[in-house]
């Protein structure tokens, strides 16, 4: 029925990925276009080498307000290739900070000579007691110097340090230096969500 309205364009999640969902993708003359991977590690006894920064960044918190239009032009220009996270506006950003969850004192941003550079904004999952790397972003010019790999250290602590026994993110699987990166943190596959399309 949704082939029929959609007039056969038509993109759907199967979370988990289980055969019968690849089966049902087959038989439908569906392809596969997006690996999302759900990655966990235990942030019991969390240790970490001390995070080492980029010569002349540092790192502070979110001021809501008087950080939007700087974080929202760092993640526009980090998140260019995806689909959803690089098309953020102001409205999604209000929204988010509307939600129980936020809490800008575990929204990170780098900074270098006064220019915003990265950021990684955990989120808390309070009824699950997990927390999550909700996003990291490195301006294309400052990426490869380990500022990523800092960020999601400092978050990680911080997350250890309100007592959180797991910490999860969600990374597409072609993203190859963000998958290597939190695989040497300690993350593993937990489970993996695939997006079919009947687009060709």
């Amino acid at each position: 029925a949704l082939l029929a309205a959609s007039g056969k364009r038509l993109r759907v999640w199967a979370h988990g990925g289980h055969p019968a969902a690849r089966h049902l993708a087959q038989v439908l003359g569906l392809a596969l276009f997006r690996e999302l991977r759900q990655l966990r590690r235990s942030l019991a006894d969390l240790e970490l080498p001390e995070p080492v920064l980029p010569e002349g960044v540092t790192v502070r918190t979110f001021v809501p307000g008087a950080d939007d239009a700087a974080w929202l032009a760092v993640n526009a220009a980090a998140f260019a290739h995806h689909p959803e996270q690089g098309s953020l506006t102001q409205r999604d950003l209000d929204d988010r900070k509307a939600e129980a969850w936020f809490d800008p004192e575990g929204f990170f941003l780098a900074e270098r000579a006064g220019e915003l550079v990265g950021f990684h904004w955990t989120k808390v999952h309070a009824e699950e007691q997990r927390g999550e790397v909700y996003v990291v972003g490195v301006l294309p010019g400052a990426q490869g110097g380990g500022l990523g790999k800092a960020l999601t250290t400092i978050g990680l602590r911080h997350l250890a340090g309100r007592g959180l026994p797991t910490a999860m993110l969600y990374v597409d699987a072609d993203n190859k230096a963000a998958v290597s990166v939190y695989e040497r943190l300690g993350f593993t596959t937990f489970e993996t969500d695939l997006m079919y399309r009947s687009e060709s």
